[in-house]
């Protein structure tokens, strides 16, 4: 990975997903983008499915794939319109790689022709996806035989972007959903555990503390709640009660469309 690259990683994590400090959990997200890049070969057709439009157009995953016919979807729906780029400022940082979009289109119709892609990006998109099944419909239509999709979604997450917030999935309805169009998923990847989930969960309920009050209970849980809870996540990962049980923050899947 070159100097600019690396910069812009580092910029992800510490000013757009506060991985080392707030949402741990998009680590995973992070490490799958920076594996795929490297096997993904040159000359490669890679489509990114993402709300460009909260980040004024940019697409964050977009200079990974410099090597690739990388094309940028901006999936974000008309009503998000008015709130418009409100994640704007975060791509003032100079370590940020500007990349816009190449068109605006929906999951469901991206107006990308048939047998398009060889690799199919959707970072934390699905759950804005009114028609789920016209969506994964979609993916295995633009997608080459042999191809792959790439999929990454909470399990736990706030109702945000409303209302234009629908679904939470298990991997196994995202299995459930792609064996329907054809697709098989290959790899399942999980992050974290019960613990960051709680420590997820206080991060959202920080906000709704009055802020005259709020910066007493924000050091007392970055500086000793958070740390505490993260290393039980790390000592504890197991449900030692019921088994065939777990209690991922997140999650990601990456799925073929079978060879011709």
């Amino acid at each position: 990975m070159d100097q600019p690259l690396t910069d812009h990683l580092a910029f992800l994590r510490e000013r757009v997903f506060q991985t080392g400090t707030k949402w741990p959990q998009f680590e995973l997200l992070l490490g799958d983008i920076a594996e795929l890049a490297g096997q993904t070969p040159a000359g490669a057709t890679v489509v990114g499915l993402e709300r460009t439009l909260l980040y004024g157009g940019i697409s964050l995953v977009a200079p990974f794939f410099a090597h690739a016919n990388y094309i940028s979807v901006d999936c974000s729906p008309e009503s998000a319109d008015a709130r418009g780029a409100y994640n704007d400022w975060m791509t003032d940082d100079t370590r940020c790689i500007r990349r816009q979009h190449d068109r605006r289109g929906s999951p469901t119709a991206t107006g990308l022709d048939e047998a398009t892609a060889d690799l199919v990006l959707v970072p934390n998109l699905v759950h804005h996806v009114r028609d789920q099944a016209g969506f994964f419909a979609e993916m295995a239509r633009i997608l080459k035989p042999g191809g792959r999709l790439y999929v990454f979604e909470p399990l736990v997450r706030e109702l945000h972007q409303k209302p234009d917030d629908y679904v939470r999935y298990t991997p196994w309805g995202v299995e459930a959903m792609c064996a329907d169009v054809g697709l098989t998923v290959d790899t399942v990847h999980d992050q974290g555990g019960p613990f960051e989930v709680i420590s997820y969960c206080w991060t959202q309920a920080l906000e709704y503390i009055p802020e005259a009050e709020r910066k007493t209970w924000t050091d007392w849980f970055y500086g000793k709640h958070m740390p505490e809870l993260l290393e039980m996540d790390r000592k504890y990962p197991d449900n030692l009660v019921r088994k065939h049980t777990s209690f991922p923050m997140t999650w990601s899947v990456l799925a073929s469309k079978a060879a011709a």
